[in-house]
């Protein structure tokens, strides 16, 4: 049998799981075994290797962790269910963050930086030093293993926030978790498998939010700028908690990072 046919037997067991993506789903599973001609030729025995792989996606678990990598922002990242999925919606973040970089504000903070793919990202494509920080020492490990990956270093320190964090910051950034307690019990099938250590904020989603705005300051130069990513409905409770506070917007129009300058 060859790849294309394959591919197609493949797209309609993924339908009730992957929908319209099923297809595409199909090619990235068939790619990472190894085939990526529609005309190269598919084994018996290959067949039964790609079984445990579709299995793991019809189960619900999410593409990216059975195919253990995933991009993000151009960049790949090793994922597991120690960390988050990178997403696009924070590559508005990194975006963000980019343009205020510049040789002499360089020293960033990953805050709850998980995969590394915030604080990697600004290395490797904006020059940053880079601290990233978070509770798990999982999430850390993997973090060190994508900054081999993409060619950087990071310092990395296991940190509750910003408790065994040292020094002070250009750019604090942070995807934190914040969905509330009826998110999380809402959540579907494929977060259920994400990390609840990375997701649940608390009853309203906003507890890290609140702790961050407390200590921030303390860890930010002059001059200097914190990166929050938000959920959409937060805009309003988050903006509240910091002065000097700007909402942007995802390319969708949406609230997606609430940004806020520390005057010199």
């Amino acid at each position: 049998m060859i790849v294309r046919k394959a591919e197609q037997q493949i797209a309609k067991r993924l339908a009730p799981v992957a929908g319209e993506d099923a297809l595409l789903e199909a090619t990235f599973l068939l790619r990472a075994s190894g085939f990526h001609s529609p005309y190269q030729e598919l084994s018996e025995t290959d067949a039964k290797a790609l079984e445990p792989l579709i299995e793991r996606r019809l189960s619900g678990e999410p593409l990216q962790y059975v195919l253990g990598e995933w991009e993000f922002y151009g960049l790949p990242f090793y994922v597991n269910e120690s960390v988050l999925i990178p997403r696009p919606d924070t590559e508005r973040l990194v975006e963000t963050a980019l343009r205020l970089l510049s040789k002499d504000r360089r020293d960033v903070l990953d805050l709850c930086c998980g995969s590394g793919c915030i604080g990697i990202a600004l290395a490797a494509l904006g020059g940053a030093n880079v601290t990233a920080a978070d509770l798990s020492a999982d999430a850390l490990e993997l973090a060190e293993r994508n900054a081999r990956r993409n060619g950087v270093s990071l310092t990395t320190v296991q940190s509750d926030l910003f408790e065994a964090v040292e020094g002070t910051f250009d750019l604090i950034a942070s995807n934190p978790p914040y969905l509330s307690e009826a998110e999380m019990d809402a959540r579907d099938r494929s977060l259920r498998f994400e990390p609840a250590l990375a997701l649940y904020g608390g009853a309203d989603g906003l507890d890290f939010y609140r702790r961050i705005a407390a200590d921030y300051q303390r860890y930010l130069k002059p001059g200097g700028t914190l990166l929050l990513e938000i959920g959409m409905t937060q805009k309003d409770a988050v903006s509240a908690m910091f002065e000097n506070s700007e909402c942007i917007t995802d390319y969708g129009g949406r609230p997606r990072v609430i940004a806020v300058k520390k005057h010199d």
